[in-house]
């Protein structure tokens, strides 16, 4: 579908929503950022990782990449409070070493790999630069991240600490990343929006989200354009 005729299906399915409800999705929208995303590797604590979509959507952080090597995620409805909906999430699981995999992927789209790790200190947080598309990868609490994507990684940043726990949670961890990173990107990077396209796309997605038999009112106004 071409972005004329996605922009006529907005219009067409913006038509089934309260006009408070496109309002806030057009204003949310306009703050969606794909420059900076997130990859969770491998979590196995269901409610942690849910509180991370949360985050993630709060901060407008579009991208939400899940890699699936020997613990399979679900989304915790309770922490996540419908976050999940929002956002794009892609999961990596058809392999035996989807690190790899997702990895590789994130750097032929242009991103930055930079790892999250207690034990790596080439930067602090507040000195990450965010000019490139940075992919911020986060590990089990546990066991952190593996060594395949440690190896991966462009870059690592570590939150300093000051007590005897070695790191904050992944939640925790997250959230105060996206808290100091997100407004950064938004302050310092003149590319952080996301294109006509990708808007258009997400816009769809949402409104197909809010309206009552989203594929019959699709099918519907590609019947009337004839396509």
């Amino acid at each position: 579908m071409e972005l004329h005729q996605k922009q006529q299906l907005i219009a067409f399915l913006s038509g089934y929503v309260t006009p408070r409800r496109l309002e806030r999705m057009t204003k949310v929208l306009e703050q969606r950022t794909r420059h900076l995303c997130v990859v969770m590797e491998d979590i196995y604590q269901s409610h942690n990782a849910s509180a991370v979509l949360r985050s993630c959507e709060c901060f407008g952080i579009q991208d939400v990449h899940i890699i699936e090597n020997r613990n399979t995620y679900q989304v915790n409805p309770d922490v996540a409070l419908g976050a999940s909906r929002w956002l794009s999430l892609y999961r990596y699981n058809e392999s035996d070493n989807n690190t790899v995999k997702c990895i590789s992927q994130l750097k032929e789209k242009g991103y930055r790999i930079v790892a999250t790790s207690p034990h790596q200190d080439d930067c602090l947080l507040e000195e990450l630069p965010v000019t490139e598309k940075t992919a911020l990868l986060f590990g089990t609490e546990l066991k952190g991240l593996s060594r395949e994507a440690l190896d991966m990684a462009d870059g690592y940043v570590k939150i300093p600490m000051q007590g005897f726990t070695e790191s904050f949670n992944i939640s925790v961890c997250a959230a105060i990343c996206l808290y100091y990173l997100s407004p950064k990107v938004r302050n310092t990077t003149g590319n952080w929006k996301l294109s006509d396209e990708e808007r258009a796309d997400i816009m769809i997605e949402w409104l197909q989200h809010s309206v009552s038999n989203p594929k019959g009112l699709t099918q519907h106004f590609k019947q009337q354009l004839g396509f």
